[in-house]
């Protein structure tokens, strides 16, 4: 099979069963932050399991479906859960639904994550944009891109405008947001002390086990990206902390709230789609 069937399957059962855009945005949700999806209004969804080709995300907190609705009076996709290097060894594991997101019409990437703080004001259930990120994993989804659009330019991968809009919806909801840099480690894992103390010196605020491939792919793809952690614990060694995967889910699912707020008021910030689905 070439590598343009599966594609074309994967758009083909989306489209029969209600998803062909344009969207002003896809949201992808992480760990425990699913209920995202609760909120849009004329929901249709469809599992993971149910769309030919796309991959499945075996992590407990992340569900595995696929959403369209409205949010904030526009036309969102949300993916509910993700699937993860460290579950696959694939670095590019999303590329497929991000492929897809394009094709269906998405310009704009939200993507958000749980993650551990080393910022002493940014401790569990705090809301962080991200404005840069530290690729400590090793790896890369566009490892093994045969053309010359793998070498794809990360100054301000995390979308300014977007940035501040965030700033702005926050300011408007009364919920306090934070900004900082991303360091991504493969997991599954948790970082050592150590580990966080060096990602600390190198200039990272937050450390996880997602997001950034996806920001290279949706590069990559043309897609603008913005970015939220959510604060589920403090990173090893950082007041005592000892972070495990049960605390990520229960604070995550605390902080959910915040996070729909602040998410629905950026995506009234988000200009309506125009009538031509992504190419």
């Amino acid at each position: 099979m070439s590598d343009e069937m599966p594609l074309e399957d994967t758009l083909t059962c989306l489209r029969r069963g209600g998803f062909e855009g344009p969207y002003a945005c896809a949201i992808v949700t992480g760990t425990g932050l699913g209920g995202l999806a609760s909120c849009l209004g004329q929901r249709i969804g469809i599992a993971y399991a149910d769309i030919p080709g796309f991959p499945r995300s075996g992590v407990s907190g992340h569900a595995g479906s696929l959403f369209r609705g409205r949010l904030a009076d526009r036309p969102v996709l949300v993916f509910e859960g993700r699937i993860h290097a460290y579950e696959t060894g694939d670095a590019a594991a999303m590329r497929l639904p991000l492929t897809v997101a394009k094709k269906l019409g998405v310009a704009t990437l939200l993507l958000t994550n749980s993650a551990g703080s080393l910022m002493p004001e940014a401790g569990p259930g705090s809301l962080v944009v991200l404005r840069d990120h530290i690729n400590l994993s090793g790896l890369n989804p566009l490892i093994g891109e045969a053309s010359d659009a793998r070498f794809v330019p990360m100054t301000d991968a995390y979308d300014p405008g977007f940035r501040t809009w965030l700033h702005e919806a926050a300011a408007e909801t009364g919920i306090p947001l934070h900004e900082g840099i991303y360091a991504w480690f493969s997991g599954p894992s948790f970082e050592t002390p150590a580990e966080v103390r060096m990602a600390g010196h190198l200039g990272a605020d937050l450390v996880g086990m997602s997001t950034v491939p996806e920001t290279i792919l949706a590069r990559f793809l043309g897609l603008k990206v913005a970015a939220l952690s959510v604060v589920t614990n403090y990173a090893a060694g950082i007041a005592g902390s000892d972070p495990h995967h049960a605390e990520t889910k229960a604070v995550a699912a605390r902080a959910a709230d915040d996070l729909a707020r602040l998410v629905t008021a950026f995506v009234r910030r988000l200009p309506l789609p125009s009538s031509t689905p992504g190419s």
